[in-house]
């Protein structure tokens, strides 16, 4: 796959944005093995911590990639009014 869809994958799993600025269009086959950071649901069971793997930030080195927080422009939806459809 190209970065900038390895970009677009990490930016659903990381819940924020994250864009491509290798400046690559080629594509790349590689496997990302991290421990995801999943929020623990107070009435769920804890899942076991798999300790042989990093964090995805880890992960990431090993392929030369890093990610750097920026401030920049993001597409934002804005919903100004609701409403319930009439009743037919």
């Amino acid at each position: 796959m190209p970065l900038g869809s390895l970009a677009g994958h990490l930016s659903v799993v990381l819940g924020r944005p994250v864009i491509d600025q290798t400046g690559s269009d080629e594509q790349y086959d590689f496997e990302l093995q991290y421990t995801p950071e999943v929020p623990v649901d107070a009435h769920a069971e804890p899942a076991p911590a798999q300790t042989d793997r990093g964090d995805i930030f880890s992960a990431l080195a090993e392929l030369g990639l890093r990610l750097e927080p920026k401030k920049g422009p993001v597409s934002v939806y804005v919903v100004e009014k609701i409403e319930k459809p009439a009743e037919n």
